[in-house]
């Protein structure tokens, strides 16, 4: 594939650009560390990434509850009790996530050459508390709130040409979820990056499990900026 093309790079934000993995695993392991054996990272991951995808596949709801109901359920699966406001905090606890270490040198290395634009499994509230962390200027910002679906909905990822004005061959996306991100991608025929990242749940991390064969795979956020440069030179 030729990068002339791009106009537009849109990312997945958590897992992509943000440690959500270990962000979320500092409140999940105090909170199914209580009584017994500890579960391990990939259970806590695995049982996440299952829960969270099937309440994002009913009736819309904000994400803060998203997480609050996911971590509840998860622990009536494991007779450890969460309650409406150990679940809130959890909620809470998106906004102190950090970046990955490569991640902002690379958004502003990117934007010099492209525009750049997010989409997101988030409420608007939570991601103005992460953009604060990102230092780099989006185009735009495509969130679940605003378009009252989850992906791996092509709903997000229209919504996001449509606000790009380009076409499917002017964007490429990036994401770490092959269910979330590399799959819709795929269908709309929008050229990918799977951002591929080390985890304790190799392949899937906090996600649901996903078949799909994206277009490029990295991994890092580097090695995205080092196959673009390359291939555009």
């Amino acid at each position: 594939m030729s990068f002339a093309s791009i106009r537009l790079i849109t990312f997945d934000c958590y897992g992509t650009l943000i440690d959500w993995e270990n962000g979320m695993l500092a409140s999940l392991r105090p909170m199914f560390s209580r009584d017994g054996p500890r579960p391990s990272d990939a259970q806590l991951l695995e049982q996440y990434g299952e829960i969270e995808a099937a309440i994002e596949a009913g009736q819309y709801l904000p994400y803060r509850q998203v997480l609050s109901l996911t971590v509840q359920e998860m622990g009536r699966r494991t007779a450890m009790s969460v309650s409406e406001e150990q679940g809130a905090a959890f909620a809470e606890s998106l906004t102190q996530w950090k970046p990955f270490p490569d991640t902002v040198a690379t958004l502003q290395s990117l934007e010099k050459k492209f525009r750049l634009g997010i989409i997101s499994n988030v409420d608007d509230d939570l991601f103005a508390e992460t953009r604060k962390k990102l230092d780099v200027e989006f185009d735009f910002v495509v969130t679940a709130q605003q378009v009252q679906s989850y992906k791996p909905s092509q709903r997000n990822f229209e919504e996001a040409l449509r606000r790009g004005g380009v076409s499917q061959e002017q964007m490429l996306h990036a994401g770490q979820s092959l269910y979330h991100d590399i799959a819709p991608a795929n269908a709309l025929g929008i050229s990918n990056v799977w951002v591929n990242r080390p985890s304790a749940r190799p392949g899937s991390g906090a996600a649901k499990p996903g078949v799909a064969t994206p277009t490029y795979e990295v991994r890092s956020l580097a090695e995205l900026a080092a196959l673009v440069g390359s291939a555009s030179a």
